[in-house]
């Protein structure tokens, strides 16, 4: 499986990369004790990780530059991986501690590009995963499906058959990699030559396709993100709050008022934002997942909404009928951007890594607000009940905040990621998300 490149949006979260911003995902699993036998410690879910991420080729492989940075790095087999350097042992019973260290340290770029972390000495016999994984690597979306490699449907579930041990491929040399790029470079060059012909033969369609694309582009650049205290210089400490609801509740909301269950996450997030920083609109930034059925797990397959996110407005129904209102009106607008990264994945690089920045730039979107769906049925991972899943959603440069939100076993769980230097209070959030939710909850419940 060696030789496969990375994309132009792969590239683009390597390129944001700084170190004051590092740019990978993560995630914290809480698991209960089993209901019958000891709690497993560290070596039992060592073996158990090892062997099941055995069965993922991409997490034994690194990232090796082309020569001259004429083209993206490709994945290469590593020959030197070692599990022992990645799923390491996380000492202690304080949950939030170990959290905020893990997140607040760049990920080694010699290696696989991921850690997980096993915390076996928490209070009341649970168990935590703290996990993280560069966000060239993976989005949202292939991390949930991770999750149907690790964990088990059934407590007792015995070990998985191993399959065949895989030998590294020998890395290609740099010579190697430099004669693929040239010729990748080429094939891109010539299929950029040819755009115009392939457009032409679709002239009765260009016009829907330029109202599509300047609506789209029109959503992504205006109104500009406003002056925001979430949008100053800051330092690579990072700081995560979790909050937990129940996804009996969101549905409530949801049906009272005929939206989504990501227009209540993001009118939450609004009514949480508005309480921690004062009535402003913000520009918010919102993942999209845009896989289709043949595309791989692996790798990034995401897309963008830009919107408008009503923290002035101080009744919680009417920002939930505006978040909907600004939802509903975007159709469309993560596919016409994913056609647009498709594009530019035929430009030069130096090209693509000035548009990464100006993409990543604050006056783009104040924060990211992220939904993705977990588990919706019990899990386990050697016999623990997994109870939770809290994401962070990685900041790029003068972004203080972000909120990801993972709908596992029948909770909606909030990550809170934040700068701990520029956002200290950040914890003050957790009862405003808290309030904003109940808000809503009433409001629902009113006749």
């Amino acid at each position: 499986m060696s030789g496969e490149r990375l994309s132009a949006l792969d590239a683009s979260f390597l390129a944001v990369e700084s170190d004051d911003a590092p740019m990978h995902v993560g995630w914290v699993s809480t698991f209960d004790a089993p209901e019958d036998g000891p709690r497993p410690e560290f070596p039992e879910l060592f073996d158990h990780l090892a062997a099941r991420l055995a069965l993922a080729p991409r997490y034994r492989q690194k990232l090796a530059p082309v020569p001259f940075g004429l083209h993206e790095p490709e994945w290469v087999d590593d020959p030197d991986f070692d599990p022992a350097e990645h799923l390491l042992h996380a000492p202690g019973d304080d949950l939030d501690a170990l959290v905020d260290e893990i997140f607040s340290t760049p990920l080694p770029r010699d290696r696989p590009l991921w850690q997980f972390w096993l915390a076996d000495g928490l209070p009341e016999g649970q168990i935590a995963m703290i996990c993280k994984a560069h966000h060239c690597m993976v989005d949202g979306v292939a991390i949930a499906d991770l999750s149907k490699l690790i964990f088990d449907a059934e407590p007792d579930a015995g070990d998985r058959p191993a399959g065949d041990a895989v030998e590294p491929a020998p890395p290609p040399t740099a010579g190697e990699r430099l004669v693929r790029a040239v010729a990748d470079r080429a094939a891109d060059g010539a299929a950029l030559a040819l755009a115009p012909a392939r457009l032409a033969g679709r002239l009765p369609a260009l016009p829907g396709i330029a109202n599509r694309g300047a609506r789209t582009l029109a959503h992504t650049l205006l109104p500009p993100a406003p002056a925001s205290t979430f949008n100053r210089p800051g330092t690579p400490r990072r700081h995560h709050v979790r909050v937990t609801r129940s996804i009996d509740d969101l549905r409530t909301i949801r049906r009272r008022f005929g939206v989504t269950p990501n227009d209540v996450v993001l009118a939450v997030c609004a009514g949480a934002l508005r309480s921690f920083a004062g009535p402003q609109r913000l520009k918010v930034m919102v993942p999209a997942d845009v896989r289709g059925a043949g595309d791989s797990d692996e790798g990034n397959r995401i897309s963008f909404v830009f919107l408008e996110l009503p923290c002035d407005e101080p009744d919680p129904v009417e920002r939930l009928r505006a978040v909907h209102r600004a939802t509903s009106s975007r159709d469309g607008d993560a596919d016409d951007l994913d056609v647009a990264f498709r594009a530019l994945a035929l430009t030069p690089a130096p090209v693509q890594r000035v548009l990464a920045q100006a993409f990543a730039h604050p006056r783009m979107s104040n924060l990211t607000i992220s939904t993705v769906a977990g588990p919706a049925v019990p899990r386990y991972m050697r016999g623990c009940r997994l109870r939770t899943v809290h994401s962070a959603v990685p900041l790029s440069a003068r972004h203080a905040l972000s909120i990801g939100v993972v709908m596992v076993a029948k909770k909606a769980c909030f990550g809170i990621y934040a700068d701990a230097a520029t956002l200290p209070g950040a914890d003050a959030l957790r009862d405003d998300l808290d309030a904003a939710f109940d808000e809503l909850l009433s409001a629902a419940a009113a006749p």
